[in-house]
């Protein structure tokens, strides 16, 4: 358990004690700890009040319960719902008004997807209402896009994105539902078949790059991802309760993976390695952003460290690590396509055939000793 967090006679209520403004002493600050659907659903963690406004452990208990049992909502959702309220109650709802609304309800979407609205879509939608949005409104954009050269993965992102957003406003009210006849995403075919793989030169320049790094906890995201291939979410959601350093397995959690699904994976000497080192705090996070919450992004240390590693500028860094990861994982010719399957918690072995040429080239060199050490000596 985190510390300065304390357990209450209730099971997923705690406690934390509070400095009080303007008063000396400290007073109690209540958190419930809850899932909805079972074990592999989100573990959701919350305040429920201060006990100067009247809170106890029995009310935060029967708080917990009505979240559990969907009579109340979270804080995020009541947040959310505040929102919608407050912005509905202004008239019909803009782009930029069910944006806000979205962020709020979804607050893990935030960083890149924060960029991506307010480069791309803000100005173009922002200010539109969403039945207001044509098919040729989207195409427009598309080809904008296309004409500053950006990239078929980049441009899809930015559809996906828009469409959410739309859905989001449709599925809880806040607008008119969508005309289909009027507005239809036209999905484009992504070549995403880019393996990105770093040379043993680099890989020493990146080592050394991260035992430069000022910050050696966020240093500590980067080496993870090099030694596990666990994908971005995962790790910036990653909390140390699903670290079992007892059993070495790592928890990834469902409302993080990029299929919904709570997956698992062994935790390597590597990574142990890696995870004992960093310094806890009383963040649930293992690798925390402001106040605790969940880390948005890693893009300044990213600058930082390819910068000094001298890697190539289209170099995605913890995507090209889980791609540098998996690529000499199957080079190696000692793992099967399937625990690499397992170990990328690819859901399809479909997924894990872009590796698969390097695995047959290993193979190929493993038969090419076999002519040799098979072959009679009398032939020699």
């Amino acid at each position: 358990m985190p510390k300065g967090r304390f357990k209450t006679q209730y099971p997923g209520v705690y406690t934390r004690p509070k400095s009080c403004i303007g008063r000396s002493g400290k007073e109690r600050v209540y958190y419930i700890r809850y899932r909805r659907g079972g074990r592999d659903s989100q573990l959701i963690e919350e305040v429920v009040g201060k006990e100067s406004e009247g809170m106890t452990p029995a009310k935060a208990n029967r708080a917990r319960i009505d979240r559990i049992t969907g009579k109340a909502l979270s804080n995020a959702e009541a947040r959310a719902e505040q929102q919608a309220a407050k912005l509905a109650a202004n008239g019909r709802m803009t782009v930029n008004n069910l944006w806000e609304a979205y962020k709020e309800a979804h607050p893990e979407h935030r960083g890149m997807d924060q960029s991506r609205y307010d480069t791309h879509l803000k100005d173009a939608f922002g200010r539109m209402y969403p039945d207001e949005i044509s098919t040729n409104d989207v195409g427009k954009l598309r080809v904008r896009l296309f004409k500053a050269q950006k990239a078929p993965a980049t441009i899809q992102r930015v559809l996906v994105l828009l469409r959410a957003i739309l859905n989001f406003g449709v599925q809880n009210g806040l607008c008119r539902p969508l005309d289909p006849q009027k507005l239809v995403f036209k999905v484009i075919k992504v070549d995403n078949l880019k393996t990105e793989v770093l040379t043993d030169e680099q890989l020493v320049r990146l080592l050394s790059a991260l035992d430069q790094e000022r910050d050696q906890d966020a240093a500590a995201l980067i080496r993870l991802a090099m030694v596990t291939g666990m994908r971005k979410g995962a790790l910036l959601a990653l909390r140390w309760d699903d670290c079992d350093f007892t059993r070495e397995i790592i928890t990834l959690r469902g409302e993080a993976a990029k299929k919904g699904k709570t997956e698992h994976i062994p935790m390597s000497a590597a990574a142990r390695q890696v995870l004992e080192r960093i310094q806890r705090t009383d963040s649930a996070f293992v690798f925390p952003g402001r106040g605790g919450k969940r880390r948005a992004d890693y893009r300044c240390i990213a600058r930082r460290v390819k910068k000094r590693a001298e890697l190539p500028d289209d170099f995605r860094l913890l995507h090209g690590l889980r791609h540098n990861y998996a690529s000499r994982l199957a080079s190696s010719g000692e793992v099967d396509m399937y625990t690499l399957q397992k170990l990328l918690t690819h859901e399809t072995p479909a997924m894990t055939q872009r590796y698969a040429h390097l695995h047959d080239s290993a193979m190929k060199r493993a038969a090419c000793v076999a002519d040799v050490v098979l072959r009679p000596k009398s032939a020699a």
